[in-house]
């Protein structure tokens, strides 16, 4: 199978290194099953100070990535390959979901722009975005930490990126349900005891268990997820 392959446009590459080079992302990318690169968006930055950046039209406060060294960058990218998204890490997009984060483990090649400052020029969102991406209701210092919110969201998913991969199929979300209480060893702590259902052996009652409790605690906790 083709690895997928993202690729991270930023300002701010280091920012991306540490979390992108450990865990489950780390152990998908020596497997060959998935190709992150990031791109620093200073390297098409114009003149000789390297600008990227430049006042909003307009007035007020802060600074709006431009969009020459943007389209340099991304045209520069879609003449090696095609993409199946190119995302936006935005607070005014959709919000991000599971429902999302599976769509996009099935694609082939995704980049992603991170805003930085104020944002990016809405011509780069109208001439190039395909899909406009945020992680809750509130506003971050750039775009970074979302990708990695992203790429971490969708790589889990790639199938062999998980060893036991019923791990991401049971989780929270994948059945607009939150996932029910889980227990290990010891059978009793600090007189809590794990309970008596799941130790029975029977898996339909087992499995009936979860259900419910999965059931009620979406209810209680997120009762918009079952609309």
């Amino acid at each position: 199978m083709e690895a997928l392959r993202i690729d991270i446009i930023t300002v701010l590459p280091e920012l991306l290194r540490s979390p992108l080079e450990h865990s489950i992302i780390q152990r998908a990318r020596d497997k060959g099953l998935v190709q992150i690169e990031l791109l620093n968006l200073r390297d098409f930055a114009l003149g000789r100070y390297k600008s990227v950046d430049d006042y909003p039209y307009g007035g007020g406060g802060g600074m709006i990535l431009r969009c020459e060294p943007l389209s340099a960058c991304i045209e520069h990218l879609l003449a090696e390959r095609n993409y199946d998204a190119i995302i936006y890490t935005t607070p005014d997009g959709k919000t991000f979901d599971q429902r999302t984060a599976n769509t996009l483990s099935t694609f082939r090649n995704i980049m992603i722009i991170c805003g930085h400052y104020k944002g990016i020029d809405q011509r780069i969102r109208d001439k190039y975005v395909t899909h406009e991406i945020s992680i809750g209701d509130y506003v971050l210092s750039g775009g970074e930490l979302a990708a990695c919110i992203l790429t971490d969201a969708i790589v889990r998913l790639v199938p062999g990126a998980i060893g036991d991969e019923m791990s991401a199929l049971t989780d929270s979300f994948q059945d607009d349900l939150l996932a029910p209480p889980i227990y290990t060893r010891p059978e009793e702590w600090n007189g809590m005891r794990v309970p008596d259902v799941l130790l029975s052996g029977n898996d339909k009652r087992i499995k009936d268990w979860q259900l419910e409790q999965s059931l009620e605690k979406t209810k209680t906790r997120r009762p918009d997820l079952l609309a």
